[in-house]
């Protein structure tokens, strides 16, 4: 269920979301278009993509700028910036959430592997806001969202790279905090738990593994994506506007 509060400085606002066209992502995408805010996403993912834009056009009767680009590909990046900024002037509110989390054996991880896999899960997001950061100096401040995992916090140990970036995805967030805070920006992070998107349904839950983990929370309920679009919203809104450099950690209180 989508949140119900308004953050009345978001409307308007010119929003960028990286991966908005699937799971959290497309959660995201819809929680700012309801808050009337103008709402580029990029995504590798066309069909999902257009599918999305689709729904919400009939459900909402706003569209989102669909972006298609792939992130591992820096200049495809800043293109896809670059015509969200021509279509909705200087992004204010960034949020950084594309990722992929495949699972892995140390065994079977080559160089490659590795390279792609911070490729999509930590380098974007530095390259990203290094796209938008002038405009958000230009206009006296903005947002930046930069979702990262409680995978590394539980010790997952089946996906070693995407751990290691999404901690990167902390330190990343910190270092901004402390580089654009004289300029007005704030840069902060969520950690989501385990997050039951259609992927995480089709790859990797079972009855008794999803039962068990709910178990260790506090919250005896399963966490969806729209559960991530109220603490983002926050973060992104003025009213959070002193809170920089930190971590929300969005897992129904792990145990």
């Amino acid at each position: 269920m989508m949140p119900t509060a308004k953050f009345a400085d978001l409307e308007g606002a010119s929003v960028l979301i990286t991966g908005g066209g699937t799971g959290i992502g497309a959660a995201l995408t819809e929680g700012f278009l309801r808050q009337g805010a103008r709402v580029a996403f990029i995504d590798i993912a066309r069909e999902a993509s257009e599918a999305l834009c689709d729904d919400l056009a009939g459900k909402l009767g706003a569209l989102p700028l669909f972006l298609h680009a792939d992130l591992r590909d820096i200049e495809q990046l800043r293109a896809a910036v670059a015509h969200a900024i021509s279509e909705h002037g200087p992004i204010t509110v960034l949020i950084n959430n594309a990722a992929r989390d495949d699972r892995h054996n140390i065994e079977d991880v080559t160089r490659e592997y590795w390279d792609n896999n911070q490729a999509i899960n930590l380098r974007p997001h530095f390259f990203t806001v290094q796209a938008v950061v002038e405009g958000m100096k230009a206009a006296g401040g903005g947002a930046i969202v930069n979702f990262t995992s409680t995978s590394f916090m539980i010790n997952q140990g089946d996906m070693p790279a995407y751990t290691a970036a999404k901690a990167g995805i902390i330190g990343l967030t910190k270092g901004l905090a402390g580089a654009l805070g004289p300029y007005g920006i704030r840069v902060n992070a969520i950690a989501p738990g385990w997050v039951i998107t259609e992927r995480q349904r089709e790859l990797w839950v079972t009855e008794e593994g999803l039962r068990d983990h709910i178990q260790r929370q506090c919250l005896k309920k399963e966490i969806h994506p729209e559960d991530m679009v109220g603490p983002c919203l926050f973060l992104a809104s003025d009213a959070a506007r002193m809170l920089t450099a930190q971590t929300l950690i969005v897992d129904g209180g792990i145990l």
